[in-house]
């Protein structure tokens, strides 16, 4: 890999330890796709949480939906560890997909309740949803479109309940309100919500290009996650949904190997 991959790996294993370790269960050439859409993502995420001021949390955002302007336009994109080998990475109609993933963000700067279950879900959809189904179109080649676009959509929807459930103690702590109506009916709803979209995706399996089966290697482990949080909701605010790291990586390693969604 060239410097700016490296550096993109570095981030990503720094700060989504479990994108990193499916970056690198995938093989060499895909993970020159993966590991700057994974940079990117966390760089994103990260930007309104470094500050607790809401207009340069959404200035940083915005920086990051005219670098993917600059890629959607074809001509010179700026000089970034991350934004350069983005552009390398994906096609100007993926960017679409990347800027809603940009602008959801724009909530995090200005905390504000969800009224309802239907707001996580949009919420969640906008910020998983599109990662998964760039990388999987990009891995996957043109004639993986068809294949792939649902599927994408439930896999977003599934992994991102699992680590929204997993993140409950740690925005609770932060003075965020992540759960409609705080409750464990609420926790239920999610996790329902989120074996659905994970049922979906089994369906579909087989139906997915295995060129484009590594983009969905980080929901390894979200099917046990969200059934343990459907089967006793009060795990969620105990922190005790999160696999041990041998397990992880044991269903990862499998899932790499074997080609089958675990």
């Amino acid at each position: 890999m060239n410097d700016d991959l490296n550096a993109c790996a570095a981030l990503v294993e720094r700060g989504d330890p479990v994108r990193f370790r499916a970056a690198m269960a995938a093989p060499v050439a895909a993970r020159r796709v993966l590991f700057p859409l994974y940079a990117f993502n966390l760089e994103v995420a990260r930007a309104p949480w470094v500050t607790q001021e809401p207009l340069i949390a959404r200035m940083r955002l915005q920086w990051w939906r005219d670098a993917l302007a600059e890629i959607a336009e074809g001509g010179v994109v700026r000089r970034h560890e991350v934004v350069t080998p983005l552009a390398l990475a994906i096609r100007a109609e993926d960017v679409p997909a990347l800027d809603r993933l940009v602008a959801a963000r724009d909530r995090d700067g200005e905390p504000a309740d969800f009224a309802n279950e239907a707001e996580v879900l949009d919420y969640l959809d906008a910020t998983s949803t599109g990662l998964i189904a760039v990388a999987a179109h990009r891995l996957g080649g043109d004639a993986s479109g068809a294949a792939v676009g649902d599927v994408a959509g439930s896999a977003g929807r599934a992994l991102g309940l699992a680590n929204w459930l997993m993140a409950v103690p740690v925005l609770e702590a932060a003075g965020r309100r992540p759960l409609p109506e705080g409750s464990d009916t609420a926790i239920a709803g999610l996790a329902r919500a989120g074996t659905v979209a994970w049922q979906e995706v089994r369906r579909a399996w087989r139906g997915v290009p295995n060129a484009a089966k590594p983009a969905f290697f980080p929901m390894a482990g979200a099917g046990m996650i969200l059934r343990r949080a459907l089967r006793d909701p009060g795990l969620v605010r105990a922190d005790g949904l999160e696999p041990g790291q041998l397990q992880a990586r044991l269903r990862m390693a499998a899932m790499a190997v074997s080609g089958r969604l675990w």
